[in-house]
């Protein structure tokens, strides 16, 4: 079992790779945004894929357009991830938006609040 899991890895990771370089050469899709690809999850049996994303520049309605964008392709993206890795039976495609990178920037964005409000209290 241990050598399931390192393979489904090392999948992953490929493929993350591999996607990453079709959505820069491949996909002309005007209606897409700059999409970067954040992880990747594969099933156990290397069936279906769970690919999160992040837009930027991009309100809600933006994003979700993009990840809708990206299901629709997903048969074509599917098409050219088989001719470059070295599989017998390519994943399923499934796109999704990761949120953490919203959540990790709201943080931040509280973090600095927080310090310019102690830094005012202390000088007053």
């Amino acid at each position: 079992m241990p050598n399931d899991f390192g393979r489904s890895q090392r999948v992953a990771s490929q493929m993350q790779k591999e996607l990453a370089l079709i959505l820069q050469r491949d996909v002309h899709d005007p209606r897409l945004g700059f999409v970067t690809i954040n992880e990747v999850v594969l099933s156990k049996d290397l069936a279906s894929a769970k690919i999160y994303i992040t837009v930027l520049n991009g309100d809600e309605r933006a994003k979700q357009r993009n990840v809708e964008t990206l299901n629709e392709m997903a048969p074509f993206i599917r098409h050219e991830l088989a001719k470059r890795m070295r599989l017998r039976h390519i994943s399923v495609l499934h796109f999704y938006y990761d949120h953490s990178f919203d959540t990790g920037m709201r943080v931040a964005e509280l973090l600095q609040e927080v310090n310019n409000s102690d830094s005012g209290n202390g000088q007053a």
